[in-house]
C-alpha cells in the first residue's frame, strides 16, 4: 500500500518532464502474452558501475526526490481501520485537534468557465465519431463470454456440493465441534453385530471425502488454467524478485557502513554537545527551582517582618505571589502541601489586623489635640492602610470611621464644657454635678464664648476629616484609573495581536504556495508591517532573548509565569507615591460606589456636628435662656450660628439643616418675643400720648438723616460732646417739616429695629414682614380709635379732640406713609422671589394709611360744615356791614388757620381751605336762595357783596392762602 522506497535508489531520467521511469533490462524477452506488472522496479545491482549511479547520502540530502513521499494517497484514502475516513483523514499525521477550514481562494489561480474547454471540445469531437465508428465494425465477444460464463456456472455448481464447513475462514479439526461434524463418532464404533455396517460407513465417508477433494482440484485446476499465463510470469518474476534482493541487500549493506561512517564523523560530537546542553539547562532549571523554593521556604518569617513593620500591602503581595508560585511553578511539591492553607490563614489574620490598625488610626487621627494645623496623621500609614484594604475587598471599613466620628464629636462638647466650667469661679463643681447643670448657671457672654469655642473646635475637626477622607477618595480614584489604563492597553494589545495574526497568515500562505515575500507585498507595505512587528516585539517584556551559556533564560522563564502582576506608580494628593498591582479585583462600580460612600461619610460629620451642636443648644434652652436674650444678644447668636453654618457647608459642600432649623426655631420665638415686646411698648405709649407736638430730640433727626442716606439701620452712639445738642420743633425729613409726636418718633425707631433685625437674621425675613405689618396696622386702627374715634377723651382723659390733634395726627400719618415704600424695597431685597407676593402686605397698608389720612382732613372740614350751618343759618341781610355773622366765621376761620398751618405744609392747607371754603359758599348760597336774595344789584344785594367782600379779604389775608382763587360768584342763583 505504501510507496516508500527511501531505502531503493533509482537512477532518475534526463527528460525535461522531470518524471521517473523504471529501467529495463533488455537482455531478457518475455513470451508475447498478457502480463501483471512487475511487483519491483528493477533495483541495481551490486557492481561499481551501477552504485555509482545510486543518490548518495551526502550530495542528495538537500534535493528533493520521490523517496521523500511517505504516504500513498489512495492507500490512505482506503484504510478500512478509520471509522470516519472522509472527515478523520488529516488527523493521524496532523493530530486530533485537526479542523477542517475553509481555503481562501488563491488570488494567482484564474477561474476557469466552459470558454477554457472549447479548443479541447473542438480537438476531441472528431476522435470521439471515429472511435464510435470504430467500435460498430468491431466483432463482438459474446461467444467468448457465453463459454465463460457457462464454465463458471457449472463450477459454482460443482462446489456447491462441498459443505459449507470447508469454505469458513476460521476451519480447524483442531476444534472438537468442528472434527465431530466432519468425521462422526458413530462410523468408528466396534460393538458387536455392526461391524460391517461401520466399515461401510467409514468408507462411504472417505469416499465422500475424497469426492469433495476432487471438486476442489478441479476448481483449482481450472482457475489455474484460466490464469497460467499470469502464475509462470509470477513464478519467473520470482527469480528476478531474488537477483532484486540479492542486489539490494549489497546495496543496504553498503549504505550502512557509509551511514555508520558519517554518523561517527559528523553527528556523534554534536549530537553529544546537544545531550549535555540539554543536561545543563535541566540542571539549570532545577537550580532555579530549588532556589525558588528556598525563597518560597522563606515567606512566612518574611510576612511577619512585615508585619512588624504594619507593611501590609507589602506582606498580602507576597503571600499572593507565592500562592500563585504554589499553584504554577511548585505545583505537586509534597514539602510544600500545607504552605497553601497556612498563607490563607496568614492572610485572614492580616485582615483582622488591617481592621483593628485603621480603627486605632482612626481614633488616633480624630483624637489628637484640635490645633489650627489640618495635617493628615500618617499619611503613608493611612494610604498603606487603605490599600491593603481595598485589596481584600473589606470595603466597609469607612464605617469604623463614622463611628469614630460620632464619639469624638461627643468628646470635644464635653471636654470644652469642663474646661470652660473649670475657669469659671462662681460654680461649684462639687455641688453642681452634672455638666448639663453647670453648663445652666453661666451667664451669656460666658455661654457665648463656649458656644464660639466648639465650633471652632468642630470647625478644626471637620477639616481634618476632610483632609483625610480626600486621601482615601484619591487612593480609590488612583485605583479606578489604574483599572481604565489596564482596560485601555488590553484593548490596545488586543487590536495589535489581531493585525500581526492577519500579517502572519498571510505570510504563511504565501510562503505554502511556494512565492516569495516580497513578490506578495509592494515595496510600501512591507516595511510597515515589518517594523510594526519588530516594535512589538522590542516592546514586549518576553521580547528580549535568553541565551543558553547563562541562567538567564531559566529566570526569565521563572520571573515570566511566576509574577504576571505588573505595578504602576501613582503619587496621592498629598506626595506620597505607592506601586498600585494590577491584582485588585474590584470593579468600577464598586470603586465608584466606595467614593460615594466616603464623600457621604463626610457630609454625615457635618451633620453629626450640626445634631451635637444643636442638642448642646436645647439643653440651655430648657429654662428660657435663649427666649430671654435681647436683640443684641440674639443676633450675635444668630450671627456666630449662620457662621458656623457657612463654613461646615464650605467645608463638606452640602447643607445641614438640624442647627439651621433649630436656629429657625430659636428665631421665630424671639420674632414673637421681640414683636410682642414692641407692640406692647407701642400700645403704652399710645395709650399715653396726649397728641401734642413734641420736641425732636438729636439722635432722632440723626436716625432719619441715616435712612435718607439709604442706610436703613440704627446709628452708632456719638460721642457725648454732640449728645448737647438741643432739640429741634420739626423733624426734617429729605427737606420737609413733620411735626409729630413722641410715639411716631419711637415708632420709626421701632421700625428700624425690625429692619435692622432682618439684615443680622436674614432667616426671619418673612417672620419680621408679617409682624412689622401687622406693628403698622395696629398703629393705624389704635391712632384711629384715639383721635378720630375721640377714645383719647377717656383713655389719656383729654377735654375735646381739637383741630390741632387731627391736624398732628394725619401729618404722622403722612410721616409713616413716607417711610413705607423704603420699608418695602428694604424687605423685597432680602425676600426670595417667589416670596414677593408678601409685599402686597405694604400696598395694604398704604391704603389703609392713605384712608385714614382722608378721613381726618373730612373730619377737618366737617367741623367747619357744622359750624358754617349753625351761623350762617342765622344770617339776616341787613346793616351794618360786616355782619355779625361774618366776623363771627371769619374769626373761625382765622383760629382755623392758626391751629393747623405750622403742622400741615402750605399745599395741604390751601386744599383744605379750598374745601372750607366751598362748604361756606354751599351754605351761603342755600341761605341766600331762603332770603329770596338775588344778584340784582338792589341794596340787599350790595350788603351782602359787602360781606362777602369781607369775608374774602380776611381768608386772603391769611399766612399762606393770599393766591387762592374763591370763587365767591358761586353763591349765586344763575338765571334762567
Amino acid at each position: 500500500m505504501a510507496s516508500s522506497h527511501s531505502s531503493s535508489p533509482v537512477p532518475q531520467s534526463n527528460s525535461s518532464d522531470a518524471f521517473f521511469k523504471k529501467e529495463m533490462d533488455t537482455t531478457k524477452h518475455f513470451r508475447p502474452v498478457q502480463s501483471l506488472p512487475d511487483v519491483c522496479p528493477k533495483e541495481p545491482t551490486g557492481d561499481s558501475s551501477n552504485l555509482c549511479d545510486s543518490p548518495s547520502l551526502v550530495v542528495d540530502q538537500h534535493r528533493w526526490t520521490i523517496y521523500h513521499s511517505k504516504v500513498n494517497l489512495p492507500a490512505a484514502l482506503n484504510d478500512p481501520r478509520l471509522a470516519k475516513r472522509e472527515s478523520d483523514f488529516f488527523t493521524k499525521t496532523w493530530g486530533v485537534d485537526f479542523v477542517d477550514t475553509e481555503v481562501t481562494p488563491s488570488f494567482y489561480l484564474p477561474q476557469i468557465t466552459k470558454e477554457h474547454f472549447a479548443l479541447y471540445q473542438q480537438e476531441v469531437t472528431p476522435r470521439e465519431k471515429v472511435h464510435e465508428r470504430c467500435k460498430n465494425i468491431c466483432t463482438p465477444k459474446d461467444t467468448f463470454d457465453r463459454t465463460l460464463l457457462h464454465t463458471h456456472d457449472k463450477s459454482r455448481t460443482d462446489l456447491e456440493q462441498v459443505p459449507k464447513i470447508f469454505m469458513k475462514p476460521d476451519f480447524a479439526l483442531e476444534d472438537s465441534l468442528t472434527f465431530n461434524a466432519v468425521l462422526p463418532w458413530s462410523h468408528f464404533s466396534t460393538a458387536g453385530g455392526k461391524g460391517n455396517r461401520d466399515a461401510a460407513s467409514s468408507k462411504l465417508l472417505q469416499e465422500k471425502l475424497s469426492h469433495y477433494l476432487d471438486i476442489v482440484e478441479v476448481n483449482i485446476a481450472h482457475q489455474i488454467s484460466l490464469r497460467s499465463e499470469a502464475f509462470f510470469h509470477a513464478m519467473t518474476s520470482q527469480h528476478e524478485l531474488q537477483d532484486y534482493l540479492r542486489k539490494t541487500s549489497q546495496a543496504v549493506k553498503l549504505l550502512r557502513e557509509k551511514i555508520s561512517k558519517i554518523d561517527k564523523v559528523m553527528c556523534e560530537g554534536s549530537l553529544r554537545v546537544l545531550r549535555l546542553s540539554l543536561t545543563r539547562n535541566n540542571c539549570i532549571k532545577a537550580y532555579n527551582k530549588l532556589k525558588l523554593m528556598a525563597t518560597v521556604h522563606q515567606t512566612q518569617p518574611t510576612v511577619q517582618l512585615l508585619l512588624s513593620t504594619s507593611e501590609f500591602v507589602g506582606a498580602l503581595d507576597l503571600i499572593a505571589t507565592t500562592q500563585e508560585v504554589l499553584q504554577q511553578e511548585l505545583q505537586g511539591i509534597h514539602s510544600f502541601r500545607h504552605l497553601g492553607s497556612q498563607l490563607c490563614e496568614l492572610e485572614k489574620l492580616i485582615d483582622k489586623m488591617m481592621i483593628a490598625e485603621f480603627s486605632t488610626y482612626a481614633r488616633n487621627d480624630l483624637n489628637r489635640p484640635l490645633e489650627d494645623d489640618c495635617q493628615i496623621l500618617e499619611e503613608e500609614r493611612l494610604v498603606s492602610l487603605v490599600f491593603g484594604l481595598l485589596k481584600q475587598r473589606k470595603l466597609n471599613f469607612y464605617e469604623i470611621y463614622g463611628d469614630e466620628m460620632i464619639v469624638t464629636a461627643k468628646n470635644i462638647i464635653k471636654q470644652c464644657v469642663v474646661n470652660t466650667v473649670s475657669q469659671i469661679e462662681e460654680i461649684d463643681t462639687e455641688v453642681v454635678v452634672k455638666l448639663a447643670d453647670q453648663m445652666r448657671m453661666m451667664n451669656f457672654p460666658q455661654w457665648f464664648d463656649l458656644l464660639k469655642n466648639i465650633f471652632s473646635k468642630f470647625t478644626i475637626f471637620l477639616k481634618r476629616i476632610k483632609a483625610t477622607l480626600n486621601t482615601i477618595r484619591s487612593v480609590v480614584f488612583l485605583v479606578l484609573d489604574k483599572n481604565q489604563k489596564t482596560r485601555d492597553l488590553e484593548d490596545t494589545l488586543q487590536k495589535n495581536s489581531a493585525k500581526d495574526s492577519t500579517v502572519d497568515t498571510e505570510v504563511a500562505y504565501l510562503t505554502h504556495e511556494g512565492m516569495f515575500i516580497s513578490d506578495a507585498f509592494s515595496e510600501g507595505d512591507l516595511p510597515s508591517v515589518a517594523a510594526d512587528t519588530t516594535s512589538q516585539r522590542n516592546t514586549s517584556p518576553n521580547s528580549e532573548p535568553c541565551s543558553s551559556d547563562s541562567v538567564s533564560e531559566p529566570e526569565c522563564t521563572t520571573d515570566s509565569s511566576s509574577s504576571k502582576e505588573q505595578t504602576s506608580s501613582s503619587v496621592t494628593p498629598g506626595g506620597v507615591e505607592m506601586m498600585i498591582s494590577d491584582d485588585m479585583k474590584l470593579t468600577d462600580l464598586e470603586l465608584v460606589r466606595l467614593a460615594n460612600n466616603i464623600q457621604e461619610l463626610l457630609y454625615n460629620a457635618s451633620d453629626i456636628c450640626h445634631d451635637r451642636s444643636v442638642k448642646f443648644l436645647m439643653a440651655r434652652a430648657k429654662d428660657g435662656f435663649l427666649e430671654k436674650l435681647n436683640s443684641s444678644e440674639f443676633v450675635a447668636l444668630s450671627r456666630l450660628m449662620e457662621g458656623f453654618i457657612l463654613d461646615t457647608e464650605q467645608i463638606c459642600g452640602r447643607k445641614s439643616m438640624s442647627l439651621r432649623g433649630a436656629l429657625q426655631s430659636q428665631a421665630n420665638r424671639f420674632v414673637n418675643r421681640f414683636h410682642e415686646e414692641r407692640k406692647t411698648k407701642l400700645s403704652l405709649l399710645l395709650e399715653n400720648e396726649r397728641w401734642k407736638q413734641a420736641e425732636v430730640p438729636a439722635e432722632f433727626q440723626d436716625l432719619v438723616d441715616s435712612v435718607s442716606d439709604g442706610r436703613i439701620s440704627l446709628p452708632e452712639k456719638k460721642p457725648a460732646a454732640t449728645e448737647e445738642r438741643k432739640p429741634a420743633e420739626f423733624l426734617i425729613v429729605e427737606g420737609q417739616k413733620y411735626a409729630t409726636v413722641g410715639t411716631v418718633l419711637l415708632l420709626i425707631r421701632i421700625i428700624l429695629e425690625y429692619c435692622q433685625c432682618v439684615d443680622n437674621i436674614p432667616s426671619i425675613t418673612t417672620d419680621m414682614l408679617t409682624r412689622l405689618s401687622d406693628l403698622l396696622k395696629y398703629f393705624n386702627s389704635r391712632s384711629c380709635q384715639l383721635v378720630l374715634g375721640a377714645g383719647a377723651l377717656q383713655v389719656v382723659g383729654l377735654k375735646t379732640i381739637t383741630t390741632k390733634n387731627l391736624a398732628l395726627s394725619s401729618r404722622c400719618l403722612q410721616l409713616i406713609v413716607h417711610y413705607i415704600p423704603i420699608i418695602r424695597a428694604h424687605f423685597e431685597a432680602r425676600l426670595q422671589p417667589k416670596q414677593f407676593s408678601m409685599l402686597r402686605h405694604f400696598d395694604h397698608i398704604m391704603k389703609d394709611y392713605h384712608d385714614h389720612i382722608a378721613e381726618i382732613s373730612a373730619k377737618l372740614v366737617a367741623i367747619m360744615d357744622s359750624l358754617f350751618d349753625k351761623l350762617l343759618s342765622k344770617y339776616e341781610v341787613k346793616a351794618p356791614v360786616p355782619s355779625a355773622c361774618f366776623r363771627n366765621i371769619c374769626k373761625q376761620m382765622a383760629k382755623m388757620h392758626e391751629a393747623i398751618y405750622d403742622l400741615l405744609p402750605e399745599e395741604q392747607t390751601q386744599m383744605l381751605f379750598l374745601r372750607i371754603n366751598a362748604s361756606y359758599k354751599l351754605h351761603l348760597k342755600r341761605q341766600l336762595a331762603h332770603l329770596n336774595v338775588v344778584n340784582d344789584g338792589g341794596p340787599l344785594n350790595g350788603l351782602v357783596t359787602s360781606d362777602v367782600a369781607f369775608y374774602t379779604g380776611n381768608l386772603q389775608a391769611l399766612k399762606g392762602l393770599n393766591n387762592l382763587d374763591l370763587n365767591m360768584a358761586e353763591i349765586w342763583e344763575q338765571k334762567r
